[in-house]
């Protein structure tokens, strides 16, 4: 889209100003500089042009002689002495006498001159200052003059605007706004059944899934202005500021109406209000006038408000009821489907080679939102341009997935013969254990070189599917694959090393959850003994239960791991040679298949 800057002060302006100056330095300045041009002289030389008939003008003053030479164009002054026949010489040399040399300029002059004049000439001197300084700090919708304007960009219809084929994997929110368009385009047919849109839409998502994309591709589609602006622009330090800025900028929409107003992390202005003695005043006065404008007793006839938050729950509900936020539009990371789909549109944008697999791609990169799966695909641009090629492939594909989960490779990361073979044996008990349960995703791939992230290596695993439930067994299953790595080092070496920090921490998590979240517990039964917060943000957990309850939590999490964690102990027991034969095979490659794995363990 592109933005429709603010126009600037008119030329007549600076115009005016410029011809004001020049006719006070014409018509006033000059002409009073030159009616103060005297020049000092002694007495001498008043007396020896007196007597060469030089003199043209004279006037005779109580301190002071002012004379003019026979052309006028000079004006002199001297000091007045005791001679008593001055004025006979004078006369007698030609000179005429004259009241007044040097007229006193007049009254409004005075005033013109010393208080008008430097007042302009200041105010233009702060003028070019404050200009620089805006430039300086980003353009004048920063400086205190702009205070209360509400600095939204405005964007119309371009060739190269967003629209909804620009973006992938998010088919329920389009079909949601794409009858937000149709009644843009349409309002007629809404009207006649007695019909009417909802004043807002709210898109709540984790960061990353593209909601931003989302609110300009409905802009794109329906050829209408769209104001665009962040919460945390309406925040100032005077309070009063960000409600001006709201009405200003539903004053803009107003006026352009049918459009749409996009407000972009809404949170930062949107949170419950507390009523404690002591807030953010200014931040409640910008709600209560968003509210107001919102639904206040004008209506925003063509004004429909999109906005996006990944933090719902923290919203004000006088904000998220019907009337104002009428529909709530989920934006969730893309399943299998959506990832492929948003693959390829990204991949539109750089050469890549025709043999790709898009759907293996998707399936490597689970969990991953719009934004991680667009930079995927630029890294392995990235990664074709350093390998010297014209084009990226598969495998670049594939590194590029490791890049963003892991890291770059250390390639001065020089680990000791007998680390490396611990490496080995771990990540080989992660992927033998993952083999040897049912219900656990297959190896895609497993490598010991180090990562940029910390990892000294990994063991990819990759589901078929989607997958949308996780049963009891499933979960169990997964933290004793979290524990192989730990339980190899036990089985060979008889020790254990710091490898196995983050397995131990996404085990007990895991083993949590199935207590306190998901009621997997015959002692606690159907019971809620955790709450999550900010769900889009990582899921703060926090748990709502007595110090006594704690106890028994932390008592069956220790054990359940306990558990899962000899269990792997003896599914590497039982296949000690497989695991030996394994290890050696990766020590020796670095780096090896899930396909290459599979045929070693059937063999």
């Amino acid at each position: 889209m592109n933005e429709i800057k603010k126009p600037r002060k008119s030329l007549a302006f600076y115009y005016t100003i410029g011809l004001i100056v020049i006719f006070l330095i014409n018509f006033l300045a000059i002409p009073y500089m030159e009616q103060r041009r005297v020049k000092q002289v002694d007495y001498g030389t008043f007396m020896s042009m007196t007597e060469n008939r030089e003199i043209g003008q004279v006037e005779i003053q109580d301190n002071q002689i002012l004379f003019t030479d026979k052309a006028g164009d000079q004006i002199y002054k001297t000091g007045k002495m005791d001679d008593p026949n001055l004025v006979e010489r004078l006369h007698a040399s030609g000179a005429e006498f004259a009241s007044e040399i040097v007229e006193e300029p007049s009254l409004l002059m005075s005033i013109l001159m010393s208080w008008v004049l430097p007042m302009v000439i200041f105010i233009l001197i702060g003028q070019m200052l404050t200009k620089k300084l805006m430039n300086k700090a980003g353009g004048g919708n920063s400086m205190m003059f702009n205070m209360g304007k509400s600095n939204a960009k405005v964007y119309v219809k371009s060739s190269e605007g967003i629209r909804f084929a620009d973006v992938a994997g998010e088919d329920e929110a389009k079909e949601n706004l794409t009858e937000i368009v149709d009644y843009l385009h349409t309002p007629g047919k809404y009207k006649e059944i007695g019909a009417s849109m909802p004043k807002g839409i709210l898109l709540v998502g984790p960061p990353g899934t593209g909601k931003t994309m989302l609110a300009k591709a409905v802009a794109g589609e329906a050829n209408v202005p769209f104001f665009s602006m962040s919460g945390s622009e309406f925040v100032e330090m005077f309070v009063g500021m960000g409600a001006s800025k709201v009405r200003d900028l539903f004053k803009q929409a107003k006026e352009k109406a049918p459009c749409i107003v996009f407000i972009d992390e809404i949170d930062a202005i949107g949170k419950k209000r507390d009523g404690q003695i002591g807030g953010n005043d200014e931040r409640e006065q910008t709600l209560n006038q968003l509210l107001t404008e919102m639904d206040g007793f004008e209506g925003n006839n063509g004004v429909i408000i999109l906005a996006a938050t990944n933090r719902p729950e923290s919203l004000d509900p006088a904000l998220t009821r019907p009337g104002r936020f009428d529909r709530r539009v989920p934006v969730e990371l893309p399943d299998l489907k959506g990832r492929e789909e948003i693959l390829k549109v990204h991949a539109k944008k750089i050469k890549i080679a025709d043999n790709v697999d898009f759907n293996k791609i998707a399936r490597m990169a689970s969990g991953a939102s719009g934004a991680e799966l667009a930079n995927i695909v630029n890294e392995a641009a990235l990664r074709a341009v350093r390998d010297g090629r014209k084009f990226a492939t598969q495998a670049d594909m594939e590194e590029s997935i490791e890049v963003v989960i892991a890291g770059y490779q250390k390639k001065n990361a020089i680990l000791t013969t007998q680390e490396k073979l611990i490496v080995a044996y771990h990540e080989i008990g992660h992927a033998l254990v993952a083999a040897k349960q049912t219900n656990s995703a297959p190896v895609q791939k497993i490598t010991i070189i180090p990562r940029t992230s910390g990892a000294l290596g990994y063991t990819m695993q990759v589901e078929e599917g989607n997958h949308y439930l996780m049963s009891k067994e499933e979960i169990e299953n997964k933290i004793a694959t979290y524990t192989g790595g730990r339980a190899a080092e036990e089985v060979i070496f008889g020790s254990v090393t710091t490898g196995a920090s983050n397995d131990i921490e996404q085990a007990t998590k895991l083993a949590r959850a199935m207590i306190t979240r998901y009621g997997m517990s015959k002692d606690f039964d159907m019971v809620a003994l955790e709450t999550v917060n900010n769900q889009y943000l990582g899921g703060d957990a926090s748990l709502v239960c007595s110090a006594e309850t704690q106890t028994e939590i932390d008592r069956q999490v220790v054990e359940l791991v306990k558990k899962q964690h000899q269990k792997a102990v003896q599914i590497l027991l039982e296949n000690r040679d497989k695991l030996d034969e394994l290890s050696q095979f990766l020590y020796d490659r670095e780096t090896i298949t899930g396909e290459e794995f599979m045929n070693i363990l059937n063999n």
